[in-house]
């Protein structure tokens, strides 16, 4: 007997409007995720799966083999839940929240909820059972003290930390490993025998054996001796195993590309739009090798035509091939200090797909018309052939353009007058961004420069130029067209979006501004607009440095996310990834949906839907966090070994936070931060302010306050805990000095 929903549904002939798509998918196909939710919303009520089944008609072994799988997967990605009758239920997403474990050093954590909302607080008792990268689904438990929600786990949905590093200890008859990534509190203890030959104090890999529990530590065995040292490069080797960075390419993926020429073949640039002569150059770093966009900019009478070309990766990248799996898998190329983990191998990053000088590359092009006003009027997408006239850099593009270096003009007389076009537009568009309100801050990045056996030589900042402002210009301007034509198209996409200050944030920014005689305009609801006049204001005042960075940190973490939310910080309705596929997986699905309307295809059949895009986006979200803290904990080990000789050295800095504990300290022109810890200070009892950002002496009125200059002595370096340790060089002075009390006689 076929079950019917509560409104007598009989969903085995219910039309599923993604048919096509699943066809596309599978040799048997099954109904789609968006079907399987509806019935069983339907239904009213948990089903077991063999009810599921039966309502749709399943029967042979591979449809039921397949509808156990896209089940699980629902289940793991938060849309389902197995509740313990064994039956499938609906995910209330105002009760249950599904995200990503985001561990603390200190025992308790965060999960970081797939819909982009505010995080929510696990107590190390709710984190027992839980590591860091974890997904799981948990229920609203109630308000802290801080006013942060709290959560209750409901079920771990998926195990993501199945490797970890550290330091192996042998104490009290137990062996156990010490995690090297932070955001692991845990130790690892290590079963009967699992140590191996592993020695006391080595660097070691642990495979987890067995999951943590509520009641007990995760259990493993030793798979790796890194060694007994950090030598050259070990840093980098640990943060791929610290993080659990892909970096070897399968053998099944090795086979694939072996037909891959150097060369792009005839067949491959038929029908397609010939530009092989039109001046499109590539503008990048000097130590750039991929070249993934090139630009050219030419004078109309109603102002400007800009090309903005693309490396077409999604032609080489099909879609569930072994290329695309591992690409998905990455999501994203990792940016060491001189090394980088690619997101594709190097036959496509470097060559192919490479936008490299005077070769035929294959390309997805954006064109924009602009008109005086820097407005784009009309923008369109084709594919096309081009040939790189140039390779340039930033610094040469800045020469020519701000500098008028004779030399690197003549040089490349042949591309100056559309280079001069290229800034002229940027100009004109600069004053279109500021009159929008898009954000612009003036953050210092820096760049580890090594000498001899990759000992660091000097740490110096990365100066931005207008020819940097230029490229990005005009790369955000592709991004959002290529939002817009999808937005228009009505396809399932990846969109790049950024919330603005939650309620909290902007209640302590607007209290701390107020303590400074400032006040940001915009209500309950500031735009980007009231941010940038705000910093337009106080750019002259000598805390402008100060009041920027606190600034910033009200600001949410941009995410990927099928969801229309904007793009806050950029002051754009809609907003997308679509010019960095080479390294950038959501690039790569942006190139496809393009790919998909220009061929004319229905909507409904793209192989992709809107509930695989909130999976795709929660997974690239998370595996760029991933790159980013691997980057963060090598470049950190980096500046503890460049320090280690430089202690009892003083230096001055800039503090560049403050906490409850202490504050941190940047040194200047060294551009290495360590702490000053609160038991170093003034004898005096220090009230952290979290609102003004200062540390408030009972007695002596001495405080401490994000952006002071402060004169510090290096005291201490813990390469193993990747922490430099600072103490005050000199007597503070108290602003406000209190007034002397006569004594009574």
């Amino acid at each position: 007997m076929t079950l019917k929903s509560k409104k007598d549904v009989d969903f085995s002939s219910t039309k599923d409007p993604y048919a096509q798509r699943e066809a596309e998918k599978y040799e048997n196909p099954i109904p789609s995720r968006e079907l399987i939710l509806q019935f069983i919303e339907h239904a009213g009520k948990p089903l077991r799966r063999e009810e599921i089944a039966e309502a749709f008609s399943l029967d042979s072994e591979d449809q039921l083999e397949a509808l156990r799988r896209r089940l699980r997967a629902m289940e793991r990605d938060g849309q389902l839940l197995f509740n313990r009758g064994k039956k499938y239920c609906l995910v209330n997403n105002e009760d249950l929240i599904a995200g990503r474990i985001i561990g603390h050093a200190d025992g308790f954590g965060f999960l970081k909820p797939d819909d982009g909302s505010d995080d929510l607080f696990l107590s190390p008792r709710e984190m027992n059972p839980l590591l860091h990268n974890d997904r799981a689904l948990v229920r609203i438990a109630g308000v802290d003290k801080k006013g942060r929600r709290e959560g209750a786990v409901v079920e771990i949905l998926q195990r993501n930390t199945h490797h970890v590093v550290g330091r192996l200890y042998k104490e009290d008859g137990f062996t156990y490993v010490v995690p090297d990534n932070k955001n692991i509190a845990q130790t690892i203890l290590l079963q009967k025998g699992g140590a191996g030959k592993a020695k006391q104090g080595q660097i070691v890999v642990a495979e987890i054996v067995e999951q943590p529990t509520k009641l007990r530590q995760p259990i493993g065995r030793i798979v790796e001796v890194m060694g007994e040292h950090m030598a050259p490069g070990m840093e980098i080797e640990m943060a791929i195993r610290s993080h659990e960075l892909p970096n070897q390419w399968p053998a099944e993926l090795l086979e694939e590309i072996k037909q891959l020429k150097a060369e792009v073949p005839e067949s491959a640039k038929e029908g397609r739009v010939d530009l092989r002569k039109t001046p499109l150059v590539t503008i990048d770093g000097e130590d750039a090798r991929d070249f993934d966009d090139a630009v050219y900019c030419q004078k109309t009478p109603k102002g400007w035509k800009l090309l903005v070309a693309i490396a077409d990766v999604s032609h080489y990248v099909q879609i569930n091939s072994e290329l695309d799996k591992e690409a998905q898998k990455r999501s994203t190329s990792v940016y060491f200090p001189e090394r980088v983990i690619p997101m594709l191998p190097e036959i496509l990053s470097n060559g192919l797909c490479s936008l490299n000088p005077h070769v035929d590359r294959l390309c997805m092009v954006c064109e924009l018309l602009i008109n005086e006003q820097g407005h784009v009027t009309r923008s369109r997408f084709f594919d096309a052939v081009m040939s790189s006239h140039a390779r340039l850099t930033y610094t040469e593009v800045a020469k020519m353009l701000v500098d008028g270096d004779r030399a690197l003009t003549e040089k490349y007389k042949a591309l100056m007058p559309h280079l001069q076009e290229l800034y002229a537009l940027y100009k004109v568009m600069r004053v279109s961004r500021e009159q929008r309100g898009a954000m612009d801050f003036d953050t210092q990045e820096t760049r580890i420069v090594f000498g001899t056996e990759r000992k660091i030589e000097k740490i110096v900042p990365v100066v931005r130029n207008d020819a940097h402002k230029l490229i990005e210009e005009f790369m955000i301007t592709a991004n959002m067209a290529a939002a817009r034509f999808l937005n228009n198209k009505k396809m399932p996409k990846l969109l790049r979006i950024h919330d603005g200050p939650s309620a909290d944030k902007l209640l302590n920014l607007k209290t701390f501004l107020g303590e400074l005689g400032l006040s940001l305009s915009g209500g309950a609801k500031p735009t980007p607009l009231d941010y940038m006049q705000l910093i337009e204001s106080i750019k002259d005042r000598p805390d402008a440095h100060l009041i920027q960075t606190v600034l910033l940190r009200s600001m949410s973490q941009a995410v990927y996310s099928p969801e229309l939310k904007g793009h806050f910080g950029l002051a754009l309705e809609a907003y997308a990834h679509f010019t960095s596929p080479i390294r950038r997986y959501p690039d790569l699905l942006v190139h496809r949906a393009i790919r998909h309307c220009l061929q004319d295809k229905p909507v409904e059949s793209f192989f992709y839907g809107i509930p695989d895009m909130v999976v795709l986006g929660e997974q690239c979200s998370a595996h760029e966090r991933r790159a980013d803290d691997a980057t963060r904990d090598v470049v950190s080990w980096l500046k503890c070994e460049y320090m280690m000789d430089k202690v009892g050295e003083e230096f001055p800095g800039i503090i560049s936070a403050v906490t409850s504990f202490g504050f941190f300290v940047e040194l200047a022109e060294i551009y290495v931060e360590g702490l000053v810890h609160i038991s170093n200070l003034a004898q005096d009892y220090f009230h952290f302010d979290a609102t003004s950002h200062q540390l408030r002496g009972e007695r002596t009125g001495i405080n401490y306050r994000l952006g002071d200059s402060v004169k510090v002595k290096v005291a201490r370096v813990d390469l193993d805990e990747k922490k430099i340790d600072f103490e005050l060089a000199q007597k503070q002075v108290a602003r406000d000095k209190p007034k002397k009390r006569r004594r009574k006689k």
